[in-house]
C-alpha cells in the first residue's frame, strides 16, 4: 500500500498533470489522480485548485482546461485584469460595501485571483465560485468607487 502523500506532494502532482494534460473539470482531475494511485475527493481537489490558484483557460470550440496563472509584477496584473474584465465579466452589482461580479462560466476564480493580487487597501477580500465573485470593500463609499472603476474596466 503506497504511503499517503502530503498536501504539498499532492499539489505538486496536480501541477505536473495540468502542465502535461488538458484537464477541464475537477472530476477529470480526481479520476487522473486515482489512475496514478492517489485517492482524493472532489472537495479536496476543489480546495487544491483554489490554493494553487489554477485558472480555466479557453482552448477553442467552447472548451477549457486548467492552467497555472502566470502573473508577475503589478503592471501585468492590472493589464491582465483589464483583459479579463473586457472578455469575461458580464455584470457588476453592489449592495452597500459588497460587490457581486458575474463572469463567464469558469472564469470567476481567475478574475478574483487578480483582484487579490492588486493588494488594495479598499478591498478586504474576495470569494469566487464558478461564475460569481463577491468582493468586500472596506466602506460603502469605497464600494461605490470600486464599482465605478471596475465597471469602466468591463466596458473597456
Amino acid at each position: 500500500m503506497p504511503a499517503a502523500l502530503s498536501k504539498e506532494q499532492r499539489q505538486k502532482r496536480i501541477q505536473d498533470i495540468i502542465a502535461r494534460e488538458a484537464i477541464s473539470t475537477q472530476a477529470e482531475l480526481v479520476q487522473r489522480l486515482r489512475e496514478i494511485g492517489i485517492q482524493v475527493t472532489q472537495a479536496t481537489i476543489s480546495r487544491d485548485i483554489n490554493e494553487l490558484r489554477l485558472v480555466r483557460v479557453p482552448v477553442g470550440k467552447g472548451r477549457h482546461r486548467y492552467a497555472l496563472a502566470q502573473m508577475t509584477g503589478h503592471t501585468n496584473v492590472e493589464g491582465e485584469l483589464a483583459r479579463l474584465f473586457q472578455n469575461f465579466v458580464h455584470d457588476i452589482d453592489r449592495g452597500e460595501n459588497t460587490l457581486v461580479i458575474r463572469t463567464a462560466d469558469g472564469h470567476a476564480t481567475g478574475v478574483a485571483m487578480l483582484l487579490d493580487r492588486l493588494r488594495r487597501d479598499d478591498i478586504v477580500g474576495t470569494i469566487a465560485g464558478e461564475d460569481t465573485i463577491f468582493v468586500l470593500a472596506r466602506t460603502v463609499a469605497e464600494g461605490e468607487a470600486l464599482m465605478e472603476e471596475l465597471h469602466e474596466l468591463m466596458l473597456g
